[in-house]
């Protein structure tokens, strides 16, 4: 007979052990739910709206230059112009491609040496220290030594990106194992788990949630750190385009490609917050 599953047995919060509430006091907290977000998606706006009102009056009536804060509609003329001519859509899918290539290598990287570190003793003592050395240096500051290694093509910008994103991964996944409750794993030892189904049934679900905020915290950085690469080294992307517009003074582009930094930036986050809800369902359930 095999052993019971982990929802099964091990979560010391189930359907079994916490009394459903009521259908109607389920169907309030939805409702009063739905009132919270959406109250706060409100709170949100005026603050912003207030500030581009204000840049723009303040454009309007000379106080502010455009020779040095160009006024926001002309702003979002220049992004038009750079979007219809497909140079801003050339410049951001490069960057997405750099951004995406170093994540994926930095969050396997990341999260073998995370699981290494928090499931062996061993590798936990010849590995975090110097680990904990590496992850004090800014991944910029491995520009000029990288620069002299491989140049200046992409392989230094998805080695940096790589590095960006496998810090906060591997410390956070490093932490969910050692955090992972002692009553739970006592709980699987009196059904005589195995070791394997002890780490895929016990040990990895329950670090799960800190290890998927490590993975946003990884994508965060990664983001950050294309950015900065691309300013310092680069002839392409949107770190790129900043550059290109202070050169040529052109604040209107500056702004424009800062903008979609932070709007890309946001949406990736955003992105990650719904699959994180999606996957963790089960700990809502189990409060209905």
């Amino acid at each position: 007979m095999a052993p019971p599953s982990f929802a099964e047995t091990a979560l010391p919060i189930s359907k079994e052990t916490v009394p459903a509430l009521p259908r109607w006091q389920r169907a309030v907290n939805r409702a009063f739910g739905w009132r919270t977000q959406a109250s706060g998606a409100a709170l949100a706006w005026p603050f912003p709206l207030t500030v581009l009102l204000l840049w723009q009056l303040a454009s309007q009536f000379g106080w502010l230059p455009p020779q040095i804060l160009p006024s926001p509609l002309t702003v979002a003329q220049t992004f038009g112009e750079l979007f219809a001519s497909g140079e801003l859509r050339e410049h951001t899918q490069i960057s997405l491609q750099r951004m995406a290539l170093g994540f994926v290598i930095g969050t396997t990287l990341g999260s073998a040496l995370g699981i290494l570190m928090g499931l062996s003793p061993l590798a936990k003592d010849y590995l975090f220290p110097t680990f904990k050395v590496v992850a004090q240096v800014p991944s910029l500051g491995w520009l000029p030594i990288l620069m002299m290694l491989v140049g200046i093509g992409e392989a230094l910008k998805i080695i940096l990106i790589s590095k960006a994103t496998l810090v906060p991964i591997a410390l956070s996944t490093y932490g969910a194992l050692r955090n992972v409750p002692t009553s739970w794993v006592e709980v699987a030892r009196v059904f005589r788990f195995s070791r394997t189904q002890l780490v895929w049934r016990v040990i990895l679900p329950a670090a799960f949630p800190p290890l998927w905020n490590g993975i946003r915290y990884g994508l965060t950085h990664a983001w950050l750190a294309l950015v900065g690469v691309e300013l310092l080294a680069s002839s392409e992307g949107l770190g790129f385009l900043i550059v290109y517009g202070r050169q040529l003074y052109q604040l209107d582009v500056v702004l424009a490609a800062v903008v979609v930094v932070g709007a890309i930036g946001f949406a990736l986050d955003k992105v990650l917050a719904v699959i994180e809800r999606r996957l963790l369902h089960w700990r809502r359930a189990s409060f209905q």
